[in-house]
């Protein structure tokens, strides 16, 4: 099946339907013509003009990943920054420059950072802490259960917060047969993301003003979860790529720099609060598309590309991760945030895996930190 590349914005899977059927055999898809993904031009990013006065920010974490593109982008804007985080990984260290970040900026930005040290899980460490401060807004980006950020909620109206902003999950939606994934679709009681879903009716309950961001799979360079990087190594050593199913399940995806910026908005947009926002690029990419798009990233023939397509249920994987994303159609629709917020998507799919492919893949590989690990492939290609 071709590579496609549909819009997350008006999609229905019954369109698709029949292209599904049932679990395919083990098949190789003969290497062949297809379209290569093409970005548009980047929108432009609107910074702190027209944000209103700085604010005062309380990021939990803001040292990996997604919280450290946040923590850029929030100073970009001329907001100040205070991080509340276990205190592992010092300001100045250099594991915390931005790829493509220069010494001078990175020097700057740290010079207006602080950090209070605490652990988040402790409620009561985090209370005695955050006692007597004041913060126009806090981040909330790695609370995982109502456990995690109930102190913080709680805390929010003794600390003046004027806006919170709580990093959820499209994770908490109710698998559908209508696609994309809407704000108001239902959640799944039975989800992984569960907490993150009952954080969110904590929320409301509480009175806060809040807004809750609903991102689907995020990547981008320094990304702690291999999800690119799986695609990667197995072009780069010339295997096949093994996907599950009939490799035309859709997923969304959603570069971190553009949900850092996502976040950022919410709090110049007073109209943003009570509001879920979902956050991913504009399109949904089928799982065969995803390898066709790493092989452009590297400069490759999509049409060469070999894919292996099996059906998940033949196999015992055990505990290893035979595939990155979860064998279904998987996507939202962002129109809501690129409506209401002042946000535009910088880094489409061809755009954004470049930009993987160039900062984060080929400085490991050079470095030798790849995991060259096919032992599920083998599995799969030993049938």
């Amino acid at each position: 099946m071709a590579a496609f590349v549909g819009s997350a914005g008006a999609w229905g899977v019954a369109a698709a339907a029949t292209q599904q059927g049932a679990p395919p055999r083990l098949t190789r898809a003969a290497p062949r013509r297809t379209a290569v993904p093409v970005a548009p031009r980047p929108a432009a990013v609107r910074m702190a003009a027209g944000g209103g006065a700085p604010q005062r920010c309380l990021v939990i974490g803001g040292t990996r990943f997604s919280g450290l593109y946040l923590v850029q982008e929030l100073l970009a804007r001329g907001h100040e920054v205070v991080m509340y985080n276990r205190g592992n990984t010092a300001i100045g260290d250099p594991k915390l420059m931005v790829p493509g970040e220069s010494q001078a900026d990175f020097d700057a930005r740290n010079a207006r950072t602080s950090v209070i040290v605490g652990d988040r899980t402790n409620g009561e460490e985090l209370r005695d802490k955050l006692a007597g401060l004041k913060f126009d807004a806090v981040f909330d980006n790695n609370g995982r259960s109502l456990e995690d950020s109930t102190p913080l909620v709680d805390a929010a109206a003794d600390m003046g917060v004027k806006h919170y902003v709580y990093m959820s999950s499209a994770g908490v939606y109710l698998k559908s047969d209508v696609m994309p994934h809407m704000e108001g679709d239902a959640t799944d009681p039975k989800s992984r993301h569960l907490g993150k879903a009952q954080t969110e009716a904590y929320m409301v309950d509480a009175g806060i003003p809040y807004t809750a961001i609903r991102p689907t799979y995020i990547y981008g360079a320094l990304n702690y979860n291999p999800l690119e990087q799986w695609f990667f190594e197995r072009l780069a050593a010339g295997r096949p790529v093994c996907v599950p199913g009939h490799g035309a399940h859709l997923t969304g995806l959603g570069h971190v720099r553009d949900l850092a910026t996502a976040m950022a908005a919410t709090i110049e947009t007073d109209a943003s609060v009570g509001q879920v926002y979902n956050i991913q690029d504009r399109h949904a990419v089928t799982f065969d598309g995803v390898a066709r798009t790493a092989a452009v990233a590297m400069g490759m023939d999509p049409a060469a590309v070999e894919l292996v397509h099996y059906d998940p249920k033949a196999f015992d994987f055990g505990k290893n991760k035979a595939f990155p994303f979860r064998p279904q159609h998987f996507f939202t629709s962002p129109n809501k945030a690129l409506r209401e917020l002042d946000w535009s998507v910088q880094y489409e799919l061809a755009s954004g895996w470049k930009d993987v492919y160039e900062n984060d893949f080929v400085p490991k590989q050079a470095a030798g930190k790849l995991k060259n690990d096919w032992v599920t492939d083998d599995m799969i290609l030993g049938r």
